[in-house]
């Protein structure tokens, strides 16, 4: 039996395929800082958090509101439902003039087995100027549904781009 250390990425982290993410999805602590900044200013900057994996997705990162510049968020009329983690409401990210619709969202009532991420925020990377795991600016998940964040260590393919719904 090997024992083999996994194969690295550039970004030193394990690579990941997202079609071994389980399905339902797993949450996972993560020690990476997490950092989302828009027009200029510092939205996100945590030490860590939690991400849902699910087969098929990039990773979503939900971070401790208190790493959050909740001074900068508005709440959206927006939200939406999914079979796991539950009804999630949006909120707007407003920087001066500068109003971003439905940029994060969060869950305050999930599900039982989600509910470690009661009152945590993600974002969209294709929304926001940008978002980081570690030092890596991430790359958007195509498509405006998923909240998928791309870094080296994660393969796809991935859903959320145009033809994709039936997969």
């Amino acid at each position: 039996m090997s024992t083999s250390e996994p194969t690295r990425a550039a970004n030193g982290k394990p690579e990941e395929s997202v079609w071994d993410y389980p399905r339902p999805p797993r949450l996972e602590r993560v020690p990476w800082r997490i950092r989302v900044r828009h027009a200029m200013e510092t939205i996100v900057d945590a030490p860590g958090a939690l991400r849902v994996l699910e087969t098929s997705q990039p990773p979503a990162y939900y971070v401790d509101p208190t790493h959050v510049r909740t001074d900068l968020l508005v709440p959206s009329t927006s939200s939406s439902f999914c079979e796991w983690k539950g009804q999630a409401s949006y909120v707007d990210v407003v920087v001066g003039a500068n109003r971003v619709a439905d940029a994060g969202w969060r869950y305050d009532h999930p599900n039982p087995a989600f509910a470690e991420l009661t009152g945590f925020y993600a974002f969209y990377a294709q929304k926001l100027d940008a978002c980081y795991v570690d030092e890596e600016q991430v790359e958007s998940n195509e498509g405006q549904f998923y909240g998928g964040w791309i870094t080296a260590n994660v393969i796809g393919p991935f859903k959320g781009a145009p033809g994709t719904a039936h997969w």
